[in-house]
């Protein structure tokens, strides 16, 4: 082989790897804009579709946030697609390979789709929405957002508590918003000495007084128990659920007023102690 032959090959694969160098830079740029507008767009779909109750009291925001979880996730579905066709994977090699991993992959996340399917299960019979006060999986809080694979809560004290849709679903839920009222108990102590239907009645004015005690059902005021140093009264009354607990603070500061104003003893432990001369 002449000089002059192989300095000619020599320019040609220089050219062709230059070319494929080119491309492969083209694509990975391609691939790397197709992914930041991919996720900018499925953020943006997911968001849109969350404040449709905004602007459209008729839709749940549980449903909302439940379809734009699945719009986000399907979206970035679609980019990914488009990512694998940039670097000439064939769509339909692509879909054949991913019915092929389909079974490794439904064995290897069992965990994560019965979460998916337990969030499907959720939004379907509703056991709990947005906004909820609820008791799931021994965690307590508001519910803030429902996704395909968790429940978001947040606690009174303002912590994010992330629980698993599968979890949520397989364990009770109690849910306190899911009526518009409740009854809130209480346990009240006299002395043995305070006649007992004074006491009965200073009870029931305090609780009738106060206007967020509904008057059906009935006020139940008895006597509950006999204590080891008093008598122990049950009161039970009912209220809006929004008014649970700041009717609960507020008549126990009322009613220690009343018995004050009333000289109803509250008692309380005593000791005694007994000395024995030797």
């Amino acid at each position: 082989m002449s000089t002059t032959t192989a300095a000619i090959d020599f320019e040609r694969a220089q050219e062709y790897i230059t070319t494929i160098g080119l491309q492969m830079v083209m694509n990975v740029g391609m691939a790397a804009i197709i992914l930041i507008v991919g996720f900018m767009i499925a953020g943006a779909v997911g968001r849109t579709i969350r404040t449709i109750p905004d602007r459209n009291p008729k839709m749940d925001p549980t449903i909302a946030s439940f379809f734009a979880s699945i719009a986000k996730y399907g979206v970035l579905a679609v980019v990914l697609i488009a990512v694998l066709t940039r670097f000439g994977v064939e769509t339909t090699s692509l879909v054949a390979a991913l019915g092929a991993m389909t079974l490794a992959i439904g064995l290897a996340l069992q965990g994560t789709l019965s979460n998916v399917a337990a969030g499907v299960m959720i939004i379907f019979f509703r056991p709990y929405k947005i906004g909820d006060y609820v008791e799931i999986a021994n965690t307590s809080g508001s519910v803030k957002d429902i996704t395909l694979f968790y429940t978001e809560l947040n606690t009174p004290d303002n912590k994010q508590i992330i629980v698993p849709n599968g979890q949520s679903w397989g364990d009770v839920i109690t849910n306190y918003s899911a009526y518009p009222t409740r009854r809130c108990d209480f346990v009240f102590s006299a002395s043995y000495d305070d006649d007992i239907d004074k006491v009965i009645g200073v009870l029931r004015s305090t609780f009738e007084a106060d206007e967020r005690v509904m008057k059906e059902p009935a006020l139940f005021v008895e006597v509950k128990a006999h204590g080891a140093s008093s008598v122990d009264y049950v009161v039970r009354a009912w209220c809006q659920a929004s008014d649970y607990w700041a009717l609960h603070f507020d008549m126990n500061k009322k009613v220690k007023i009343a018995f004050d104003s009333n000289d109803i003893e509250i008692p309380y432990p005593h000791q005694v102690e007994i000395h024995k001369d030797n």
